[in-house]
C-alpha cells in the first residue's frame, strides 16, 4: 500500500484541501492515473478543484521525489505514488493497464562492466511487456 499521504504530513507539506484530495487520489497499491484521470477523480471528491491545480499539485509531487511520472507507452504521462519502493512496470499491449512487480535480483548488476561505456549507472527502468488476462479472454 501507497503511504503518500504519511509521507507528505511526515514532511510538513501544506495540505490544503485541494492538495489532500489529489493525494488521495494517488493513494494506493498499482495506482497509475493520467492527470485527466486525477482531476476527474479529486473533481468528484471536491467539484471546485481546476485542472490547473492538479497538474501543479502533480508537478510539484515529482518534485519533491514523492510521486514517479511514467511513460510506459506513447501515451499520456501517467503517476506512481510507489515512488520510494524500487519496482518496475508490467504492461497490457492492448489497454495500456499497469501493474507494479517486484522481481528478484538487483538489474544494476546485470549490466556487465564492458556495457557500460564507462557510464556509472544510478537506476534501472524495466517495462515488461505482455497481455493481461481480461484482454486474452476477450
Amino acid at each position: 500500500m501507497s503511504d503518500l499521504l504519511e509521507r507528505l504530513r511526515g514532511r510538513g507539506w501544506r495540505m490544503t484541501a485541494q492538495r489532500r484530495v489529489v493525494a488521495e487520489v494517488l493513494n494506493g497499491d498499482h495506482v497509475h492515473l493520467t492527470a485527466d484521470e486525477v482531476h476527474a477523480r479529486a473533481a468528484d471528491k471536491l467539484p471546485e478543484i481546476s485542472r490547473a491545480t492538479v497538474y501543479n499539485t502533480l508537478g510539484e509531487l515529482v518534485s519533491l521525489g514523492e510521486i514517479l511520472e511514467v511513460s510506459t507507452d506513447r501515451r499520456a504521462k501517467r503517476y506512481d505514488p510507489n515512488a520510494h519502493r524500487p519496482h518496475h512496470h508490467l504492461v497490457c499491449a492492448r489497454c495500456g493497464a499497469i501493474r507494479d512487480v517486484h522481481p528478484t535480483g538487483n538489474p544494476l548488476t546485470s549490466l556487465p562492466d564492458s556495457e557500460r561505456f564507462g557510464f556509472t549507472v544510478e537506476g534501472v527502468e524495466v517495462t515488461y511487456r505482455g497481455v493481461c488476462p481480461s484482454c486474452a479472454a476477450a
